[in-house]
């Protein structure tokens, strides 16, 4: 087994000349563009999707290989999945290669073998480069070719930066000496996650809304915190994906993806030190004013602006950036009880809500409205450790007071005050006696 580490980039097509004249500047091992043909298989009931695994079969001329991937991370565009390779003679599945101990429970390579086939194609020209990068070996690759799903078919125009051996650290520093380049954006969806998409018919992805943060039982502050940064990362990511094939209502999105980077750091800035994030911050705010500039998705989910912040936000998240400006003292507190956090914190933001909209709004709605959005992403971030059943609800009164103030519905306004106001708490510590 191998532990695939690789960065994305979807390449604007303006951009390839000046990305190939900063890559053939680095000293490397250069490999001239070979056409690779990938076959991925699946169940007709999706069974490998719904095991977060991918199998297919590479053609590369006259060699052939088949390949699992199984369940891994993908923050930004920075992709960490377990994968299994086998060299085979001829195109034809052989699952039994396979090792026995990589199937999850539930699944057999004999059963398997039987109902899998061919589900979608990618057909493309690879470009590499090997460079030495700090103590890292990283292979750079450009592929230019087509995703293909019977007569459904989209680009594939990527960079892929793969670590081949040494530190991730030494990756993301690469990467971001590339994204000063114009034309580059982190991809967070694999070629296989549009090859599944195209499958399915290609059909319009939604809008979706924020949800609240989940975590695993009895983790730490310091992995909430790092959850709720890829929460709001991938809410970005999913949306800008979204912008930039020509849905202009996601670019709302894509703030709300940016205000919950802010409000997260602003949730655990009693742990983590304004130092400690000042980097983020500055680009989050020339983010935000490009955003209602009224620019173009092409212009701006392409510039080195947004893709320098989705990139420091990523290697922020990834390298624990916060840790070096950590105490003792605090170092103790974000290995604290989540759980713990979020009782206290979620009294303590009811209670601000509360002294905020006690009084009747009036007509001033605007001024309210990033109160209140911050104090809403501040629960949502915190509420993922109670039943959803309890805390939707709560939230979802106080989301329809903002929506109700953001369209200037003034009749509505006040009644979903008062019933925001008269929920009781979800959480176990409500601040009553």
């Amino acid at each position: 087994m191998a532990q695939e580490i690789e960065l994305k980039f979807i390449v604007e097509q303006t951009a390839l000349e000046p990305l190939r004249a900063a890559l053939d500047a680095l000293t490397a091992d250069h490999t001239a563009p070979r056409q690779l043909l990938n076959i991925y298989y699946e169940t007709p009931d999706l069974l490998l999707r719904r095991h977060d695994m991918g199998l297919r079969i590479r053609g590369d001329n006259g060699r052939y290989e088949m390949t699992m991937k199984t369940a891994g991370r993908t923050t930004g565009g920075l992709h960490q999945r377990p994968e299994y390779n086998v060299e085979l003679a001829t195109p034809e599945l052989q699952l039994a290669l396979f090792p026995a101990d990589m199937w999850p429970q539930g699944l057999e390579a004999q059963a398997l073998a039987l109902r899998v086939e061919p589900l979608f194609s990618t057909d493309f020209l690879r470009e590499k480069w090997v460079v030495t990068y700090g103590d890292s070996r990283i292979e750079i690759a450009l592929d230019l070719g087509e995703v293909k799903s019977g007569a459904d078919a989209e680009p594939i125009c990527e960079l892929e930066l793969e670590l081949l051996e040494g530190a991730t650290g030494d990756l993301l520093k690469l990467a971001r000496q590339l994204v000063a380049v114009p034309g580059l954006r982190q991809g967070s969806l694999s070629k296989a996650a549009r090859g599944y998409h195209l499958a399915q018919g290609n059909p319009t992805r939604p809008i979706k809304p924020l949800g609240v943060l989940r975590v695993a039982a009895k983790s730490s502050i310091e992995q909430a915190l790092a959850g709720a940064l890829e929460m709001a990362l991938a809410h970005w990511q999913y949306h800008e994906e979204l912008w930039v094939r020509g849905n202009e209502s996601a670019r709302g999105e894509v703030a709300a993806g940016m205000a919950l980077v802010r409000h997260a750091l602003a949730l655990f800035g009693g742990i983590v030190p304004r130092k400690a994030s000042a980097h983020l911050r500055d680009q989050l705010t020339r983010c935000e004013a490009s955003l209602v500039s009224g620019e173009s998705a092409m212009t701006l989910a392409f510039s080195p602006l947004f893709s320098g912040a989705r990139l420091a936000l990523t290697e922020w998240i990834i390298g624990a950036g916060w840790q070096p400006f950590l105490d003792d003292k605090a170092r103790r507190r974000i290995a604290d009880s989540f759980k713990r956090f979020a009782d206290n914190q979620l009294s303590r933001h009811a209670a601000e809500q509360r002294r905020a909209f006690e009084l009747p709004i009036g007509a001033n709605y605007q001024e309210r409205l990033p109160r209140l959005v911050r104090e809403i992403d501040a629960v949502r971030l915190l509420a993922g450790a109670y039943q959803e059943s309890l805390a939707l609800p709560w939230l979802e009164r106080w989301q329809q007071l903002h929506d109700a103030m953001a369209h200037g519905q003034r009749a509505e306004v006040e009644e979903l005050r008062r019933q925001a106001l008269a929920q009781p708490p979800f959480w176990r510590h409500s601040g009553k006696a």
